[in-house]
């Protein structure tokens, strides 16, 4: 309906690298440093580094059930493979929620560096609701062919704005360090379980790219041949960059270190720093929603059996389109103003959507490929079958005791005095 046959598949294994690490490298980068003040840096790293080769074998995953079923367009078909109409109903409707809330995060992220570049000139909510309609506008068009144009640009802003960080607290030092004041590094931290899980949860965000990468397979001239050296690549490429710039601006920070990281810098950098970000924040908000949205619209479409105008300049379907982009950015807009804080939309995000769309869905997709082979490999018998069990495992940990860390520590930040719930005017730059 919006691609094509196979004359659309253009992606080779540098072009895909490229694409996964624009899909990936982005908001996650930020927790990082204040992850390695809670863990320490050995048990920060080795977290940082065990998580993405976890996201790795699960990515692997993805492209295994797809050979099985290279029909297959998204996730969401795979879901309907895998458990027909109703678990395709689940699925889709938490495949927006999770984009949905990656678009609040932005927003969230958005307002907290608005607060810090007008030094909280305007209510919190006023930034948000801004925010939420610049991106909201941004997304009418139906075609937006710029959103396959900004990946790269996005990629290099986010990555750029935590360098002038690094730079600026070598020079100046952290915001707020006191006469004398010298880094303290911890190698190996003392976390209570729910400081030490809610690094962890914002680290697993760092990985939260797996969600698209079967949409990428539709798009790669022999996906079977070269995402694996594009995955090995990416992964190379992002847990490389994770583990510098977690340590870099951990160690010249210390206990200063503030997450979002950008605010970890003097004010006169932080403001530089949030300032070169403005774009990939907004661009991450407005690519990841215009997924969401082009799904509804697809999926409302069906339900008025008008799919044939899906293309066409018809009132229904400018209608629906509006429809769908209106009801996604107020859904947005409430997440932002319901979780404000950076730490806390990171932690609800990875318990509630990435500890799946990640990590357990792909194991769930190995035992369905299992169940219809005729023999089991040694791999299968030995190492795959205990493993893919405890990645189940894990990720309904992180649904369980992920949800009771994000919540209890949401609590704290709305017993700050002048916070006083959702919807606060406070600044959230602060929290």
């Amino acid at each position: 309906m919006f691609g094509g046959d196979g004359s659309f598949r253009t992606l080779g294994r540098w072009e895909t690298a490229v694409v996964l690490f624009t899909n990936q490298v982005g908001l996650g980068i930020l927790s990082l440093p204040n992850a390695l003040r809670i863990l320490g840096i050995v048990p920060g790293v080795i977290a940082i580094i065990g998580i993405g080769l976890l996201s790795t074998y699960t990515a692997y995953e993805l492209l295994q059930y797809w050979r099985a079923h290279p029909h297959v367009l998204n996730l969401v078909d795979m879901a309907k493979v895998l458990g027909g109409r109703p678990l395709q109903i689940v699925v889709g409707v938490s495949f927006v929620l999770n984009f949905a809330l990656t678009c609040a995060s932005a927003g969230v992220t958005l307002s907290i560096a608005l607060n810090t570049i007008s030094e909280h000139a305007a209510c919190t909510v006023l930034w948000i609701g801004l925010v939420m309609l610049v991106c909201w506008a941004l997304c009418l068009p139906r075609t937006f062919k710029f959103v396959a144009k900004v990946g790269i640009p996005s990629t290099v802003s986010i990555v750029a704005a935590v360098l002038i960080t690094t730079i600026g607290l070598g020079v100046t030092g952290p915001q707020g360090q006191p006469p004398g004041w010298e880094p303290e590094i911890v190698v190996a931290g003392n976390p209570t379980f729910r400081q030490g899980l809610s690094a962890c949860l914002n680290i697993a965000y760092a990985y939260a790219g797996n969600s698209g990468f079967v949409s990428v397979f539709t798009e790669m001239r022999d996906p079977s041949r070269d995402f694996v050296p594009a995955l090995t690549i990416l992964q190379l490429a992002s847990i490389s960059l994770y583990v510098v710039i977690a340590i870099a601006i951990y160690c010249l920070a210390g206990d200063l270190v503030t997450s979002p990281a950008l605010g970890s810098a003097s004010v006169t950098v932080a403001k530089v720093a949030y300032g070169i970000a403005l774009p990939a924040l907004l661009a991450t908000g407005v690519v990841f929603a215009h997924c969401a949205i082009k799904y509804m619209y697809v999926v409302a479409l069906q339900a008025q059996h008008a799919t044939h105008e899906a293309t066409r300049n018809t009132r229904r379907s400018w209608a629906t389109w509006v429809g769908c982009a209106s009801a996604f950015w107020i859904v947005a807009f409430v997440l932002c103003n319901a979780i404000p804080a950076f730490s806390s939309i990171l932690d609800v995000s990875s318990a509630l959507f990435i500890a799946w769309f990640t990590f357990g869905i792909s194991a769930v997709f190995y035992f369905d490929r299992l169940r219809t082979r005729k023999t089991w490999s040694r791999w299968d018998k030995g190492l795959l079958i205990p493993l893919n069990a405890v990645i189940i495992c894990i990720a309904l940990f992180m649904n369980g005791a992920g949800m009771w860390v994000a919540v209890v520590g949401l609590q704290e930040v709305f017993s700050q005095p002048g916070v006083e719930g959702p919807f606060t005017c406070a600044d959230n730059s602060l929290f």
